[in-house]
């Protein structure tokens, strides 16, 4: 089976391709990613030692049709898993417009692709093909302070970001009444764990209270986040490829509701504990209350009762994710030295040249 996997060199991708090589045998993994600023090729090393059989990466752009033409023609994948998108909701707010030809005009792309490249009208080979579509829960928008969203919420986007996620959703839905192509979507809550870049806010936190300086909190940081920790959503996603039925959509969360504020006093008790206060001060004393950004959602929470149906549960909690994350951060200081001072980007061109695609 091949698996065409886009953004797998980003944080939830790199840890997806990791857990489906040791999970199933019988699949090869195709990782397309453009390598922007949050795709690093460190977030492989190991899988490219481990399973080089099974496993090849090819730099390029999901929004260059002639790119993703050739890549369906040469390795016929079976299926899609979608992670590729610009993320990050700050970004959105000052340059939009990346955000829309990646994540509207590049997931058009390849559904159209598949739609070409499946056999539509035989509904045998059919059944084996699916595309999955990688969404959050941030295209319901906000909740108030009670209430959870489901796979029935209606869509309120807040930002570039959220809205482009939601248009990208629609479209394959639209792929799925229209051509039968078989669509899953999944909506996940806030993921964190290793390989996370350092701009969101666990990684930032960590490794700005490692180092004792500011620790930045948006507003009066009581908004609620609710978090699942990565390993935990990647197995949701392979029993939804494996159980899911093409159409529908499986919200993924962790029932684990927590105020930022929350978050971030955890991370400097915890690190306290771990490597002792900084200067003889408690790392909560690092805390700035920053402006708070432009459509702040106030509150998520995910209602995963139908997922569960299919027979997954998180397993990690919150106090368990949160210690592997801040061991492995501690750990692995290098992977985010070179990710704060650029060097990261050097490995592609030492290693590829600079093109912009590669050649599948």
């Amino acid at each position: 089976m091949v698996i065409l996997i886009t953004g797998g060199c980003g944080f939830i991708g790199s840890n997806f391709i990791r857990v489906i090589l040791q999970a199933r045998e019988d699949v090869e993994v195709i990782n397309v990613d453009k390598l922007t600023y949050a795709g690093n090729l460190a977030n492989l090393l190991d899988v490219k030692g481990h399973f080089s059989t099974r496993y090849r990466f090819i730099k390029g752009d999901i929004a260059d049709k002639d790119f993703v033409k050739e890549v369906f023609e040469k390795f016929d994948p079976d299926w899609i898993v979608h992670f590729a998108a610009e993320s990050h909701v700050d970004r959105s707010i000052l340059e939009p417009e990346d955000f829309i030809r990646t994540n509207i005009y590049g997931t058009y792309n390849l559904l159209e692709f598949s739609r070409m490249s499946w056999p539509l009208e035989d509904s045998r080979s059919l059944a084996k093909k699916r595309f999955l579509q990688i969404s959050t829960d941030e295209v319901y928008g906000s909740l108030g302070e009670t209430g959870l969203f489901t796979e029935k919420s209606p869509y309120d986007p807040s930002s570039p970001y959220s809205a482009s996620k939601a248009a990208s959703d629609h479209l394959a839905k639209a792929y799925f009444r229209t051509y039968a192509l078989p669509v899953i979507i999944t909506n996940s809550s806030n993921n964190y764990g290793p390989y996370q870049f350092p701009e969101k806010l666990i990684p930032l936190t960590i490794t700005n209270a490692r180092k004792g300086v500011e620790l930045p909190v948006y507003g009066d940081g009581k908004n609620v986040r609710d978090w699942l920790f990565v390993e935990d959503h990647c197995s949701a996603l392979l029993c939804v490829l494996d159980k899911g039925i093409p159409g529908e959509c499986y919200n993924i969360g962790g029932h684990c509701e927590k105020e930022n504020i929350e978050v971030v006093h955890t991370i400097c008790d915890l690190l306290d504990e771990r490597l002792g206060r900084t200067e003889g001060r408690p790392r909560r004393d690092l805390i700035k209350f920053v402006t708070d950004r432009p459509g702040h959602d106030r509150r998520y929470a995910i209602d995963p009762s139908k997922i569960k149906k299919l027979g997954w549960q998180p397993r990690v909690s919150f106090e368990e994710g949160i210690r592997t994350t801040i061991e492995w951060l501690l750990e692995n200081t290098p992977w985010v030295e070179n990710i704060l001072n650029g060097t990261y980007r050097d490995y592609y061109k030492k290693q590829y040249g600079e093109s912009v695609n590669g050649h599948p």
